[in-house]
């Protein structure tokens, strides 16, 4: 249900705006969304998981906060950043 250390190296990498960075809103959304995908394949599965699918909803409000968070701040880079991850809006 987590990703691996070599994927979160390798969103870090593709998401990060300059070599250093990993906390990022960019990055951050970045994580949330692969953990989200990874626990909504779960679910197809384990459809009973309750105490599992009370995490996803957390996850989802963060990534949600943070995405407002980018929006008000930049919008472009909120554009970009969903375009990319493939998400609605």
């Amino acid at each position: 249900m987590s990703i691996t250390a070599e994927r979160k190296t390798a969103l870090i990498s593709e998401h990060a705006r300059d070599p250093k960075d990993t906390g990022s809103p960019e990055v951050q959304v970045a994580i949330l969304t692969e953990r989200i995908n990874n626990l909504t394949e779960h679910f197809k599965i384990h459809a009973k998981d309750n105490h599992s699918r009370r995490g996803l909803i957390m996850l989802v409000n963060k990534r949600r906060a943070l995405l407002d968070y980018l929006k008000s701040r930049d919008e472009a880079r909120y554009q970009a950043l969903i375009a990319k991850l493939g998400l609605r809006k």
